[in-house]
């Protein structure tokens, strides 16, 4: 028999009625079926498999090591296909597990204080939050919404903008204590600059020459972080100088904890935060529609 001429979960659910209720008989009477149909088609699931699922006696039926598992996986199933079928229907209340992949900064300073009350409204929705600042592929991680900072280049993905951040060079005042304060853009290389481990989709810091041109600079220094916020915790800890988005580091630049620096020759430029999604033909899972909408009501970026 052809594989897309089974019906596989129509076996599954017969299999699973028939481990509940404990007898062909029962199972039939439920579902409608005769109990020799019943019996058959069980047979017929267990040629298939290549394995006996259950031990028939004349009082009783009991599974097998073989059918114990196919009834715990089989129940997983079937509760799966129910839940994409209710989400699926049209005005389906936002349930299931969402998905978020979030950059780090965002996801301690924002997302996670925010989930409190996103879940309040929407009970039924469980969120599995991943914070890394790598950028992932969405269909591979299986992921329903990805929070990132910087330029889109996915045009598979569908962007809700969030919001965008000026850029911002900083350090703790015990590091310009120390080391002095950058006045130039060419200062910069007298300084231990933190950067990042990984590729950038802009290379280098920009800054303001002489003449209000943007010259590109690059920065060197003994530490390289994975993500924004380890930077910023770098830059507290007084380990050097850094960029990173003004909404990121406004709190600790209001309580003076570290201090802009260059801003005579910060060119302004800004990094979008964008919540980003696979489309569907137009088509959201009530889960990720309500997401998206709780986002673009409540995140109000500090800083800006």
């Amino acid at each position: 028999m052809a594989r897309l001429d089974i019906n596989r979960s129509g076996e599954m659910d017969v299999f699973v009625r028939v481990v509940e209720r404990g007898s062909f008989s029962a199972a039939a009477a439920l579902l409608g079926m005769t109990p020799s149909a019943v019996s058959k088609l069980i047979g017929r699931l267990e040629d298939r498999l290549g394995a006996r699922l259950i031990n028939r006696t004349t009082r009783r039926l009991q599974l097998t090591p073989e059918g114990a598992a196919f009834y715990e996986t089989a129940l997983r199933i079937l509760a799966e296909i129910d839940m994409a079928e209710r989400e699926a229907a049209a005005g389906a209340t936002p349930r299931g597990r969402l998905r978020v992949n979030c950059n780090i900064p965002f996801g301690q300073h924002y997302l996670l204080p925010l989930l409190p009350s996103f879940l309040a409204g929407h009970p039924g929705v469980t969120v599995d939050v991943s914070l890394t600042d790598r950028v992932v592929d969405l269909l591979e991680e299986r992921a329903d919404v990805a929070i990132r900072a910087g330029p889109l280049r996915d045009s598979r993905l569908i962007a809700r903008k969030l919001w965008q951040s000026r850029m911002v060079i900083v350090a703790a005042p015990s590091y310009l204590a120390g080391r002095g304060t950058p006045r130039l853009p060419e200062d910069v290389a007298d300084h231990n600059c933190l950067d990042f481990g990984f590729a950038r989709a802009v290379d280098g810091w920009p800054l303001l020459d002489g003449a209000g041109r943007v010259a590109t600079f690059a920065p060197k220094g003994n530490v390289l972080v994975s993500d924004g916020e380890a930077m910023r915790l770098a830059a507290l800890a007084g380990g050097g100088i850094g960029r990173l988005s003004r909404y990121h580091v406004q709190r600790d630049i209001d309580a003076g904890t570290l201090v802009p620096v260059l801003e005579d020759f910060n060119p302004g430029d800004e990094e979008p935060l964008h919540a980003i999604y696979v489309g569907q033909g137009g088509h959201l899972p009530a889960r990720v529609r309500a997401f998206l909408d709780f986002l673009a009501a409540n995140v109000r970026p500090y800083g800006g």
